[in-house]
């Protein structure tokens, strides 16, 4: 089934054409890698599915609805369907972690303070990070808050798990634990995971049908496998991490 379309979405920042009439049909409980150079475009398309992103042109789908049209008060609902983990994990300084992940269950869900607790250390454990709620974000490392972050974002339950550069910054272990979670709660709680990545390691582990954007577009739709196997040099040189002769000349 089709979760979320975008239909020839475009976007233009100034002179810049960021997507250039992208289309793109994401099925529900899968994981799609979208991956890119920088500036391609994968964090504006991550904001044009949770309309943090109006797009210039074409239109954006959740469930069958029309959600790019939509007034910012009509938005609320639709978004607590989504969540969204930050790259540098967004969590409040001044909160200590377990009113983190509290924090959409205070603002958004009908509940009683002790049932908002109960769910907030719930979705703690399954980050494997079950006594930390009393400490505050400065005090965790790097990976915890990106698991803190991830905790929240799981808080109310979404259908889908955007994710924007889940492991910059971290060393290959944890790294590989942000991979695990990934996996894990997507098989836990048969959630869609949408990842925007430049770590390929991550992308052959976590990754169920990969996209590729260059230029606007996608040059590349398809599984682990096949990107393996590509013969386009664009792709391939991404996927191997290599520099184009001209990349390396405009360095002179």
């Amino acid at each position: 089934m089709t979760l979320i379309e975008l239909r020839h979405v475009s976007k233009r920042f100034g002179r810049q054409q960021v997507l250039n009439k992208v289309d793109l049909s994401i099925e529900a409980g899968k994981c799609l890698v979208i991956i890119g150079a920088s500036g391609s475009g994968k964090s504006v398309l991550l904001k044009h599915i949770v309309r943090l992103l109006r797009p210039d042109y074409g239109e954006v789908y959740f469930r069958g609805q029309r959600i790019d049209n939509l007034p910012d008060s009509a938005l609320v609902e639709i978004r607590c369907h989504f969540g969204f983990l930050f790259q540098g994990g967004a969590l409040f300084d001044s909160m200590n972690v377990l009113d983190n992940v509290a924090f959409p269950l205070v603002e958004h869900a009908a509940k009683t303070p002790e049932e908002i607790q109960k769910i907030a250390l719930e979705k703690l454990n399954l980050v494997n990070l079950p006594d930390v709620g009393a400490k505050m974000p400065a005090e965790l490392s790097g990976g915890q808050r990106k698991r803190v972050g991830l905790a929240r974002a799981i808080a109310l339950d979404p259908e889908a798990i955007l994710y924007d550069e889940p492991t910059t910054g971290l060393d290959p272990i944890r790294s590989d634990v942000i991979n695990e979670l990934i996996i894990k709660l997507q098989k836990t709680l048969k959630v869609t995971s949408i990842v925007v990545t430049h770590d390929m390691h991550s992308v052959f582990k976590i990754a169920d049908r990969i996209v590729m954007l260059h230029l606007g577009k996608f040059i590349f739709d398809g599984t682990p496998d096949e990107i393996r196997a590509t013969n386009d040099p664009i792709v391939r040189n991404f996927v191997e991490g290599k520099a184009t002769a001209e990349e390396l000349k405009a360095m002179e």
